[in-house]
């Protein structure tokens, strides 16, 4: 039998995806509490992200919104990490308030500890894509737009990560493109 590379390449990189979503849920959090959520984006939702996030950039001016748009097209899949929001009743401060219950008043203020979590959970599935040498990049972009399409309802803090197994990594050395919305294979 003779099995081509290119004839398993999706298959195998949602393998990948799968652990790196597992990478995301095993990461340390702070004090034990697990409130991030992970999910992975395929086939034509990665599309219907493009094209919500080419709106987006339109909509807000910020132009590199609309350069990932076209950049998510050359993914396989895209993890989102993002967080539920929780006060850890630590009055660390780190927020920017001397205790939880005053930060409390202000709700959509996110408790530090939760975004160092999804920063922990983005690095271990990162690493998990590094190990396979599966080409990837963390971008908030991707992640804003998820959030704005309520694709992970009650969580802020999301980042996207595409992932592709192609000859060169297509999210580097990234040129400024035309809103194309249309998947890039």
């Amino acid at each position: 039998m003779l099995i081509n590379e290119r004839d398993t390449r999706h298959e195998r990189l949602i393998l990948v995806a799968n652990e790196m979503m597992t990478a995301a849920r095993t990461a340390p959090k702070g004090k034990g509490i697990d409130i991030i959520e992970v999910l992975m984006v395929t086939g034509e939702t990665i599309v219907q992200l493009s094209k919500a996030m080419i709106e987006y950039s339109q909509k807000t001016g910020m132009k590199f919104i609309t350069r990932d748009a076209n950049n998510i097209l050359h993914a396989e899949a895209v993890i989102l990490i993002g967080t539920k929001q929780k006060t850890q009743s630590l009055n660390c401060g780190y927020c920017g308030f001397d205790t939880c219950a005053e930060k409390l008043t202000y709700p959509d203020v996110p408790c530090a500890i939760n975004t160092v979590d999804v920063g922990i959970a983005i690095g271990s599935a990162c690493s998990t894509a590094s190990d396979h040498r599966v080409d990837s990049r963390v971008m908030f972009s991707v992640g804003r737009v998820a959030q704005e399409q309520y694709m992970m309802p009650g969580c802020s803090s999301i980042y996207g990560i595409p992932i592709s197994g192609s000859t060169k990594n297509p999210f580097f050395d990234r040129v400024f493109t035309p809103p194309q919305a249309e998947p890039v294979k």
